[in-house]
């Protein structure tokens, strides 16, 4: 424990003077191909616990299992977090070296070094290499990195099978083949079904500017179609090009001799027409007074008739977005709107 705090208070007095009072160095770094780097155990040992217990048992370190090249940069990055190495050799040590530090990173404990490492490589991902990060992502505890290869392996899973590391996991590691395979399967499932719930969504919507087109139409007026005892409107509608079909819809209802058949005669528009008719009579409130066409007529008729589920579940989701779309396009008021600037302004 003494060692260790001398050798800490030595390395802190050793920057505080300068680098022009650097010692000469004391420990020797020992590589797969035999080559030795030379190195400050005050450096080594302030940077990784793991480093300062192997340097309280000797003096010559090895550091096996990685290029010589790779050790030499771990080194000098160990050396970075106190001196001022610029962050383009950072970057290029990052580049030539990321999965070789990271695994020394990892190995000795040098959390920041990980991390940077952690993000250098997930900023440099390709499909190529995907798997053979994504194996030493499992290695070395980088739970992040692991996610952003599990994701870019189901984002471009055609090209990542193309690579020699999927090959590989094929061949040694089902498990890990097993993982990926599901993964990708899974995000398959949540991307339909997130594509789904968005068509759904806006179909919702498009059904919400229906009922509100319908109620502007027979209440207000709107282009052709108006009321006979109202005039023309003189404002533009908002929602021109709903309120046009539904202006063709409603001449085609009109005149149409098969919207009375049974349903499996009566044609496609006239049955459109029944449906949003039947639609707004299960949102609207006042049916005695509504001036919409068949309105009280549907809702006598539902309540004598038990409604199923999946209409049920249609109107509720209608009328949710009707409350989002009109919550959406409610002005601010002017009160409310000076207090927000002057919020933002004392930020």
């Amino acid at each position: 424990m003494g060692a260790s705090t001398d050798r800490r208070n030595g390395c802190r007095r050793w920057h505080e003077v300068g680098n022009e009072h650097v010692p000469p160095t004391d420990v020797r770094i020992v590589t797969s191909d035999g080559q030795s780097i030379p190195a400050h155990s005050t450096v080594l040992a302030s940077s990784s616990s793991v480093l300062e217990r192997m340097l309280d048992r000797s003096r010559i370190l090895h550091i096996l299992g990685v290029p010589h090249d790779s050790v030499v940069a771990f080194v000098r990055l160990l050396y970075s977090s106190r001196s001022a190495t610029s962050a383009r050799e950072a970057k290029e040590a990052m580049e030539r070296h990321g999965m070789a530090l990271l695994a020394l990173s990892h190995a000795y404990r040098v959390r920041w070094l990980k991390r940077r490492c952690e993000a250098g490589l997930a900023a440099w991902l390709s499909a190529a290499r995907a798997m053979d990060v994504l194996k030493l992502a499992r290695l070395c505890d980088a739970p992040r990195l692991h996610q952003r290869c599990l994701r870019l392996v189901a984002a471009d899973f055609v090209a990542v099978q193309e690579s020699e590391g999927w090959r590989f996991v094929q061949k040694r590691d089902p498990a890990l083949e097993l993982e990926v395979l599901q993964f990708v399967q899974e995000t398959a499932q949540r991307t339909k079904r997130w594509k789904r719930e968005r068509a759904d969504q806006a179909m919702y919507r498009q059904l919400s500017e229906a009922m509100n087109c319908l109620q502007h139409i027979y209440t207000e007026g709107c282009t052709d179609v108006w009321p006979h005892n109202s005039r023309r409107p003189d404002n533009p509608c908002m929602s021109f090009s709903t309120c046009e079909g539904l202006q063709l819809l409603i001449r085609h209802f009109a005149t149409c001799g098969r919207k009375l058949q049974a349903a499996t005669k009566t044609c496609t528009h006239c049955k459109r027409m029944w449906q949003l008719f039947r639609l707004h009579s299960s949102l609207c409130d006042q049916p005695a007074s509504c001036r919409i066409p068949l309105c009280k007529q549907f809702k006598e008729k539902m309540q004598e008739e038990k409604v199923d589920k999946t209409w049920r579940l249609l109107v509720k989701k209608v009328a949710t977005a009707r409350v989002m779309s009109s919550l959406a396009n409610r002005k601010v008021p002017k009160v409310v709107h000076k207090s927000w600037m002057r919020c933002r302004g004392t930020r």
